[in-house]
């Protein structure tokens, strides 16, 4: 049987104990709360990222330094000066001296002397070239003289006046071809035109589309030089013509013959009126054909205008 004093002893030391027990689970409970929200290694990390802004200054300046670099001017284009003048032209994507010279209606080499050109094949876009000769420097085609033993050629009528038949002999083209074009107008000096093949026209001229017309034929046909004149061009040069002869007559006209199977004159050549100057082919087309053109001071016309009438 207990004591009463001892059960009063006993129930002083639980509730002691359990006194005792509250007391440290509260002061293990307010340090974890205080180190959950202090988070004191954030607080270092922050108080160690603020820096004076003196010394943020050179770093910032630096980053900017290496993201945008001083601009340095652009370089100027030979030729700059003369943009926009009479006679001049301004290098677009794709262009060629050989296509430059097509469209002024000059003679590639004579392009590239005037504008003192190193190397052809690098002219940039944006460059600007004189395409008309310079004073003293008058670009004509020379005489024609002593043609090859094998030229098929016929001589230029006496101002108006039919141009003169053929020999038996020479394998001429058809006789539509022996009358003279209607003079030029304006003064121009006077061409007797001839047809350059014997087909029949299957394209006819379109200033954007077909710059001339287009013969058809068969492979290995010849192709006939359409009026005297000096070659200033023979080649694969010229993206879209295939084998490509250009003729220049005068100051005034150049012609084309295009898509040909082999070439049979060289640059700086004199031709004469109906000389075989190549074969009909189908380079960089998709037939047989010959395409022919006339330029007008490099502006193509409509051919049939001037060929002879068949």
């Amino acid at each position: 049987m207990n004591h009463p004093a001892l059960q009063s002893k006993h129930t002083a030391l639980r509730t002691a104990w359990v006194l005792s027990l509250s007391l440290m689970l509260c002061l293990l409970a307010a340090c974890t709360s205080r180190s959950l929200t202090s988070a004191p290694v954030e607080s270092r990390g922050t108080a160690r990222s603020t820096t004076p802004a003196t010394s943020s200054a050179p770093a910032a300046s630096a980053s900017a330094s290496r993201v945008a670099p001083p601009v340095r001017p652009m370089a100027v284009l030979p030729g700059a000066e003369n943009e926009g003048k009479p006679g001049y032209y301004t290098v677009k994507p794709g262009d060629t001296l050989i296509r430059i010279g097509l469209d002024s209606g000059q003679n590639w080499r004579d392009i590239n002397r005037w504008n003192n050109i190193d190397n052809p094949n690098q002219i940039e876009v944006g460059q600007v070239l004189r395409v008309s000769p310079p004073a003293g420097d008058v670009a004509v085609t020379r005489p024609v003289a002593n043609p090859p033993s094998t030229a098929v050629s016929t001589p230029l009528p006496a101002q108006g006046q039919a141009a003169a038949k053929p020999a038996a002999a020479s394998p001429a083209p058809s006789p539509v071809t022996q009358a003279q074009a209607p003079a030029s107008a304006g003064g121009e000096e006077e061409i007797a035109w001839l047809w350059p093949a014997q087909g029949t026209p299957i394209a006819g001229f379109d200033e954007v589309k077909n710059k001339g017309i287009d013969i058809a034929g068969n492979a290995g046909e010849p192709v006939l030089a359409s009026a005297d004149g000096r070659v200033v061009y023979a080649g694969a040069g010229l993206r879209g013509y295939g084998n490509l002869v250009i003729l220049k007559h005068n100051n005034t006209y150049l012609t084309a013959y295009a898509h040909n199977q082999n070439l049979l004159v060289k640059e700086d050549q004199s031709v004469r009126r109906g000389q075989k100057i190549a074969e009909m082919g189908n380079s960089d087309a998709d037939r047989v054909k010959l395409h022919f053109e006339i330029r007008r001071q490099g502006k193509p016309v409509d051919p049939i205008k001037y060929l002879p009438a068949r």
